[in-house]
Order: C-alpha cells, then structure tokens, then sequence
C-alpha cells in the first residue's frame, strides 16, 4: 500500500499518547476516587476568663481549679477534705481519740476510742455540724453520729460457755 505513510516519515499520524499526560491522567483518577476526606482542623479551644490565649502559660493551681469547676468535683473534694484533715477540723486532741468511718447522704459517722470520747463527740457534735457546713456548704451536713468502740464478742474463746447469755452480773 503506497498511499499510507509510513511511521518516522513526516506526514504520518500515528496517535500515540503522551506518556507524561498518561501518568498525570492515572493520578488525577486515583486522586478523585480514592482521595481521603480530609482531616477537619480542630479550631483552638475558647480562651477562658484566665487565659487569653491557649498558649500562655498559667499557673498548675488555677488550671486545676478550672478542671475542678468544669467536673463539677467540688462538693465532693470538699466532704474528701474532712477524711484528710480531721485533725484540722476537731483538733489534734479529739483526732487522736476518733476517727471519720463514713459520709453518706449528709450524715457523717465518727469512730471514738473508747465511750468517754464518743460521749464527747456527742456533745461537740451540733458545733461540729455547724462548722462543716461553714465550711462545706450550707446542708452539706446534716448530722453527726457518733459510734463508740466494738465491744468484744463473747461467742468464742476459752471460757465460753455453749448455750450461754454472755457476761452477766454473777453475783446476786
């Protein structure tokens, strides 16, 4: 056939692709159908009434105090306060002689040593109640039981007595 062209002479067209263009064309088809959404930028957090900017520093106390707002921990970092520093709160006399067993529902309960000291809790108790609350928060505590200490069990030992009632007055 001598009428079509040859290849290499001029006048022939033979359409052969860019290869250039052929790689750009993958990549964009690969880009289009397979791209990842992009990662959203996080916008920086709302500066607080203490930091201007989120990158001043500030001191641990207030950060924390922030933390503890926000939570809402308060009360309960509070009533926490009377379990670490019972010393504090009764003196170092009467904290020697008692501890703090429990707080639940408003009620605070106190260990003594022996029952002249619960007694003495009993008495100091309306007092007390009134400084927690002042220092707590008005209802915080509501009352103050005070238990004396655990009397002994007579239902095992060398002198028990099988059926007994216990230790009686024997004489008379």
């Amino acid at each position: 056939m001598p009428d079509e062209p040859t290849e290499g002479e001029p006048g022939s067209e033979t359409t052969q692709p860019d290869p250039l263009a052929l790689a750009r064309d993958i990549a964009d088809s690969y880009r289009d159908a397979t791209a990842p959404a992009r990662a959203r930028r996080r916008r920086p957090a709302k500066p607080t009434e203490h930091r201007k900017k989120n990158d001043d520093p500030i001191p641990l106390a207030d950060a924390m105090t922030e933390l503890i707002a926000t939570h809402g921990w308060d009360e309960r970092l509070a009533v926490q306060r009377v379990y670490s520093d019972w010393p504090g709160v009764v003196g170092p006399e009467v904290a020697a002689h008692s501890a703090v067993e429990g707080f639940e529902d408003g009620i605070l309960s106190i260990r003594a040593d022996s029952s002249a000291w619960a007694k003495q809790l009993q008495l100091l108790a309306p007092g007390l109640v009134r400084r927690l609350n002042d220092e707590l928060g008005q209802g915080a505590v509501l009352r103050v039981e005070v238990r004396g200490p655990q009397a002994p069990s007579w239902k095992r030992g060398k002198r028990t007595v099988r059926d007994g009632r216990g230790p009686r007055d024997t004489y008379g």
